[in-house]
């Protein structure tokens, strides 16, 4: 297995020493990969050269039809870094996520872990699949029309009537049956092959195995993603709540099917972007108290208006979607997540600290739109070790400012600030803990 990190390079050329940020594949990996570049659209990675692909900001795991596993880990650090601290970080940000609450011991045990992404999910699945085999599947009646010799459940009279001559021994009934034929369990099935299928670990491979005999009476289902939706979260199907986001996690990213034909092969990438905005999202809804309230990606307000030569009502151009507005009775606050990392000093590595001017533009036309360009707004990037305390303040006039600060994924929480507080300290312009230090 081939193991890089975000906006790593893979190379046809020969490579002296494979490192996190350059590796070497050989040609029918590298044709396979370049066939899932489409003109026109976001990509995982893009052609460097003709010999070279650079991947982009999604993380996860890539096998290829020959076999060749390719395991994206994020950038949680500048430099060389241990491969098991990206491991834990997208573990950590991923059940964040999905809202999936690990017990004290799967927690320890994940830790010392060294199974990639995919690896993991599989075994997550197969634990909790292990818990609901023990408690007992869930089942449900199902109405049976059949000719019996036995009478039981609801005589077809009907039918019966028919019954030629020297059958009358025999009897056409409808009975209700007891099966576990229903669509979550077919939903568990599907996402179980496809662990028998891809799964390489022994204890995977043993266990998944062992529960597919198990499940031998349950029929696997053709475009499962379709039945997802059909999923029931009522009262008696509160045992399956555990197992359902490993569920729809497998069957969603990891459908051996999503490629036809020569190229296929399985996929399970993350952005980045978007994991650590929803990561983030979390936190913020862990964080903070009444009176205030969290909205994530906000949508009410436009860069600009137009009215064109001859309409009577104006448009709305360039809706403007921050990822969380903090609001209260009286006032409205945008926060944003970047992935990406930044500096607490401004040197010559990291520039203007390391900060994009698309994304302070951005900024601004939140501040502008959602606060009228008054009050404070915040800009949170990944803690590391480059980056430990919140920057000195950005002002983009006398009454709208920038705050950048770092959160801490590990702990899961802002450095040096309590939400609530925070935000009192926002109205009330007074100076953010910590940046003083």
């Amino acid at each position: 297995m081939i193991r890089v990190r975000e906006y790593a390079c893979l190379t046809t050329n020969t490579v002296d020493a494979s490192s996190l940020d350059l590796a070497q594949i050989d040609k029918q990996t590298f044709a396979w990969l370049c066939h899932w570049i489409k003109v026109g659209e976001k990509n995982p990675f893009s052609l460097r050269d003709p010999n070279t692909l650079k991947l982009g900001s999604y993380v996860g795991y890539m096998e290829s039809p020959s076999g060749i596993g390719i395991e994206v880990l994020p950038k949680t650090k500048l430099g060389e870094e241990d491969p098991d601290h990206g491991r834990r970080t997208l573990r950590k940000m991923l059940s964040a996520s999905l809202n999936i609450n690990n017990r004290e011991a799967e927690s320890a045990a994940l830790a010392r872990s060294n199974l990639p992404m995919h690896e993991w999910i599989f075994s997550q699945f197969l634990k909790e699949l292990k818990q609901l085999l023990g408690a007992g599947l869930r089942g449900e009646y199902s109405r049976v029309s059949e000719i019996s010799p036995f009478i039981r459940g609801q005589l077809d009279l009907s039918q019966q009537q028919r019954q030629p001559p020297g059958t009358q021994h025999l009897f056409h009934i409808n009975h209700d049956v007891f099966v576990l034929d229903r669509i979550e369990n077919r939903l568990i099935k599907t996402a179980l092959q496809i662990v028998v299928r891809f799964g390489k670990s022994s204890e995977v491979w043993r266990m998944a195995n062992e529960f597919n005999h198990k499940l031998d009476e349950l029929k696997p289902l053709n475009n499962a993603v379709d039945y997802l939706p059909k999923w029931r979260n009522n009262k008696l199907m509160q045992g399956y709540q555990r197992i359902k986001p490993w569920c729809s996690l497998i069957l969603e990213r990891l459908n051996p099917d999503f490629q036809k034909g020569a190229h296929r092969g399985i996929s399970l990438l993350f952005p980045m972007e978007v994991l650590f905005e929803s990561y983030v999202g979390v936190i913020l809804k862990k964080s903070i108290t009444r009176p205030w309230r969290l909205k994530l990606q906000a949508c009410s307000a436009y860069l600009l208006t137009h009215k064109a030569e001859g309409s009577q009502t104006a448009n709305k151009w360039f809706q403007l979607k921050p990822d969380f507005l903090l609001s209260n009775e009286s006032n409205r606050n945008v926060a944003d997540a970047k992935w990406k990392l930044i500096a607490s000093h401004d040197n010559n590595t990291f520039a203007k600290y390391g900060l994009s001017q698309s994304d302070m533009y951005q900024m601004f036309a939140y501040g502008t739109q959602y606060q009228s360009s008054n009050g404070h707004m915040l800009l949170i990037y990944p803690k590391h070790a480059g980056f430990q305390k919140p920057l000195p303040v950005f002002s983009f006039s006398d009454s709208l400012h920038l705050w950048v600060v770092p959160l801490c994924i590990e702990k899961g929480k802002i450095e040096n600030g309590d939400w609530s507080e925070y935000f009192a300290c926002f109205q009330e312009k007074l100076e953010f803990e910590g940046t003083s230090n």
